[in-house]
């Protein structure tokens, strides 16, 4: 049939393609308002184009080619990470987000996760530097509190339900929840992304100029704050020590100030008592008791 012969000859030329410049990967859509479609792939970060004559019955179908996978050169994306996502390195070994809806969760949870830990690593390292005297992990039950710790808590559950919740329907249903419903005189604009509203969740207007790159540096500096807040955990619970404390000391004495002098000298990877945990295992603030346990590699 025509329409067979001309996937058939499109197929083909992406074969020889393929064989004269490694393999092709990417999405190959076929053009809607011309009888030429050109197929743009990379290759290894080289550009590759195909050109294959369509009649008009045949322009309104695509032909799909796995994409590399950035974090590990060489392999295939999973075919549910097809690139549109700001970040999207191809990484989900374990296939995680194969159903789209868990896809659609976990993106928000990565961001909200990746928000508050850029918050976190610039709140520790700002406290670390305006006041290297007191110990971060200790800095909240020392501050005077104009409140007490049980109003604090009732305050920010309540305020945290309700912006959370608010969250949550404008995932489930885009744009359901622009309107304020006290002061009706605000609201939220039109947006195809409940991640990025805009409105007052946008006063510099970032969203107003490359807003793709935006992303992208937003998902690649929260995941590196996701680490460096695990980091300052761990060392933390290791030392007893500020992290820039830590880091100076390694700085001093490079050779012999690390994380794997501290677990040998907790007597081994394998030690079941690992490098020791240098931090209480509970805290007392305004009459209430908070534990504080390691993280279990780090031992009791």
């Amino acid at each position: 049939r025509p329409h067979d012969k001309v996937l058939t000859s499109r197929s083909a030329v992406l074969t020889m393609a393929a064989v004269q410049q490694a393999r092709v990967l990417s999405t190959c859509s076929l053009a809607q308002t011309s009888s030429v479609s050109r197929c743009a792939s990379v290759v290894r970060g080289t550009p590759l184009r195909a050109s294959v004559a369509l009649p008009a019955a045949a322009r309104s179908q695509a032909v799909t080619v796995a994409r590399e996978a950035a974090w590990a050169p060489g392999s295939e994306a999973p075919a549910h990470l097809d690139g549109s996502m700001a970040g999207d390195f191809g990484f989900d070994p374990l296939y995680l987000g194969a159903d789209p809806a868990k896809l659609k969760w976990y993106r928000e949870a990565e961001l909200q996760h990746a928000r508050w830990a850029m918050l976190a690593t610039a709140g520790i390292l700002a406290e670390n530097v305006l006041r290297p005297d007191v110990f971060f992990y200790s800095a909240a039950t020392e501050a005077p509190a104009p409140f007490s710790i049980g109003g604090i808590i009732a305050v920010q559950f309540l305020s945290m339900h309700w912006a959370e919740v608010r969250r949550w329907r404008d995932i489930e249903e885009i744009n359901s929840v622009n309107a304020d419903p006290i002061f009706s005189n605000q609201s939220l604009p039109d947006h195809t992304d409940a991640s990025y509203p805009g409105g007052i969740f946008d006063p510099l207007n970032f969203s107003k100029g490359d807003l793709d790159s935006m992303k992208l540096k937003e998902i690649k500096n929260g995941r590196l704050a996701m680490l460096a807040f695990v980091g300052m955990i761990a060392e933390a619970q290791v030392t007893g020590e500020n992290p820039l404390d830590a880091w100076k000391e390694h700085v001093a004495d490079p050779w012999n100030t690390t994380v794997f002098n501290a677990v040998l000298a907790g007597g081994g990877w394998f030690h079941f008592s690992g490098p020791g945990c240098a931090i209480p295992s509970s805290v007392v603030f305004e009459g209430i008791t908070i534990p504080t346990p390691c993280l279990p590699f780090f031992g009791l």
